[in-house]
């Protein structure tokens, strides 16, 4: 376990200096998980001990959650001031997300009806 935990920040702290010193848009975290997908697609297998703890970190992940509902609390005069732009962003997001997938689904769906070039 702890040498896939070692494994897992080692991917982050790489993800977060190549964020850092490349000025990537993307999270550092974020390019760690790519990192790591990356090793396991060379290798082509999952270290047991990394499911192992995978397995272990997801089925506690609702715990993440507290510090975020914690927050909530403390910020809650401000939500109550601000929430119709909240509100706003969230919807309008949400319809913007939609409309981008269906656009996206309805291009993969045209470009694989064609079948592959002769």
């Amino acid at each position: 376990m702890l040498g896939a935990l070692t494994l897992l920040l080692a991917c982050q702290l790489a993800g977060e200096s190549l964020q850092r010193l490349l000025g990537l848009p993307l999270p550092g975290p974020v390019i760690g998980l790519v990192l790591l997908l990356a090793l396991l697609a060379i290798r082509r297998a999952v270290w047991p001990a990394l499911a192992t703890t995978a397995r272990g970190l997801l089925q506690h992940l609702t715990l993440l959650y507290v510090p975020a509902g914690v927050g909530l609390m403390v910020h809650l005069a401000r939500l109550q001031q601000q929430w119709l732009p909240l509100v706003a962003a969230l919807v309008g997001s949400t319809v913007l997300t939609l409309l981008v997938t269906v656009m996206v689904f309805r291009l993969v769906s045209r470009l694989t009806e064609r079948g592959p070039p002769p």
